[in-house]
């Protein structure tokens, strides 16, 4: 018989979505957008939290 893994726990502070952009207000030379990368900190930018982490924090 094959063993299913279980699937991993989906960060409580970010939702899954662990890194987000967020423009500056500027335009580079070629006219896009510049934007700067945000992780989420409870995860480090995974999207899923381990069970020690959830101990860890309480949560």
């Amino acid at each position: 018989m094959s063993q299913t893994t279980p699937a991993p726990r989906v960060c409580s502070h970010c939702d899954g979505f662990p890194v987000v952009h967020i423009t500056t207000g500027s335009l580079t030379p070629n006219g896009q957008r510049r934007t700067l990368a945000a992780a989420c900190p409870a995860c480090q930018g995974t999207g899923t939290r381990t069970t020690a982490a959830l101990a860890s924090t309480g949560r």
